[in-house]
């Protein structure tokens, strides 16, 4: 039998997913590559991948996708690796500078400008190599990821996009779920949700193999995947992923 073909995201947000999937009986079914969230939409998108932990934001490029799993990458206020970061007052950005690595968190800037913040901006997208340290001073960066704990110290000003999106909805939000275009067992979605189970109520077995990977380590990484980081898919959250669609459908419009 041909393997799972697994695509994930990279960062410190998608351990406990990592670690399940590497650690569990799962992972000689499979096939995992770890990829910027960009990536493990690209990847669906293409064929190249069965299944993908995907942005939110890249589920309107699927003609036909299924979410899968009780799993998600969420959060309830604040996030802290999804940041507006500038030097200026809030007041007098009017350019912003988007990550090219995430679909989902860009979107995020562009709903909360047009319908929480009520400015008009104009939007530059970025690519790799991007010096996102050097901005003029009307000028703001979305900034994903890891990095965030590194860059956002080098910044004046920052806002939290979840806890932006909590003040204006008073809901928590959903950066990427677990989804397929594939026909796919029903036996394997249930593999597949044990496997990610074990490293969601594994945190400390979690921070513990990771501990020498990445800006976020020790006490810091376990109170961010406990803290900031909500990994359940409730009702709630498929809700929320739904209402984040029509704003971007209104967004497009």
């Amino acid at each position: 039998m041909d393997k799972i073909r697994i695509s994930a995201v990279r960062y410190a947000n998608t351990y406990p997913f990592i670690y399940g999937l590497k650690e569990s009986a799962f992972s000689n079914r499979i096939t995992l590559e770890l990829d910027h969230p960009a990536d493990c939409a690209a990847k669906l998108i293409s064929g190249r991948a069965d299944l993908v932990l995907i942005p939110v934001g890249a589920l309107p490029q699927l003609k036909d996708y299924r979410i899968i799993t009780e799993y998600c990458i969420g959060a309830d206020g604040h996030v802290k690796t999804v940041m507006l970061l500038f030097n200026c007052a809030f007041e007098e950005i009017d350019t912003i500078y988007l990550d090219y690595r995430s679909r989902t968190s860009v979107n995020l800037a562009k709903v909360l400008a047009k319908n929480w913040w009520k400015k008009s901006i104009s939007w530059k997208n970025t690519s790799e190599g991007f010096d996102f340290l050097n901005i003029k001073c009307n000028e703001a960066v979305v900034l994903i990821g890891d990095q965030c704990f590194e860059f956002e110290k080098h910044y004046k000003n920052g806002l939290d996009l979840s806890l932006e999106w909590k003040k204006f909805t008073g809901l928590p939000f959903v950066f990427a779920c677990w989804a397929t275009n594939r026909d796919i067992e029903d036996s394997v979605i249930a593999e597949l949700n044990s496997a990610l189970q074990t490293g969601v109520t594994n945190i400390d077995k979690v921070v513990k193999y990771f501990s020498d990977l990445g800006p976020i380590r020790g006490n810091i990484l376990y109170d961010y995947l406990t803290k900031n980081i909500d990994f359940q898919l409730n009702d709630e959250k498929r809700k929320v992923i739904n209402l984040f669609l029509s704003y971007l459908n209104n967004l497009n419009a």
